[in-house]
């Protein structure tokens, strides 16, 4: 009996440590002390858990051709702010104002503060990834 107790406490261990690595703190992977802006085109949407992906082809300081990937919250969490993947899908082609956090890793990739729409709609994503 001592046996299954012990087996069951150890595989609990397991996968709440399994869970917990799955997911991960957002200020190891973005500075939030370097925020910046881009303003481009919105190409791509990845709406699905645990945080949604928006593309954006945007140009760089120097006037570059960019593609920058900007993560977002999950989904339920921008319903909770009344917009849906449709106010997203209806923007793909369009152009956006994405302010973030840039990536520590130097990549194009940043973490939504604020977005606006090209409707005007101005999303703000803060405190939650501020």
């Amino acid at each position: 009996m001592n046996y299954r107790i012990t087996v069951s406490i150890a595989l609990g261990v397991m996968l709440a440590a399994g869970a917990a690595s799955a997911h991960h703190n957002m200020s190891t992977l973005f500075d939030f002390n370097r925020r910046f802006t881009r303003t481009g085109t919105l190409t791509k949407l990845d709406w699905r858990n645990p945080h949604i992906y928006l593309f954006v082809e945007a140009r760089s300081d120097q006037g570059q051709a960019e593609t920058w990937s900007f993560e977002g919250p999950a989904p339920n969490s921008l319903r909770n702010l009344n917009v849906g993947k449709t106010d997203f899908e209806n923007a793909v082609g369009k152009t956006v104002k994405v302010e973030a956090s840039r990536a520590r890793d130097g990549s194009l990739r940043g973490l939504i503060r604020i977005i606006t729409l090209p409707e005007g709609k101005v999303v703000s994503l803060c405190p939650n990834n501020c």
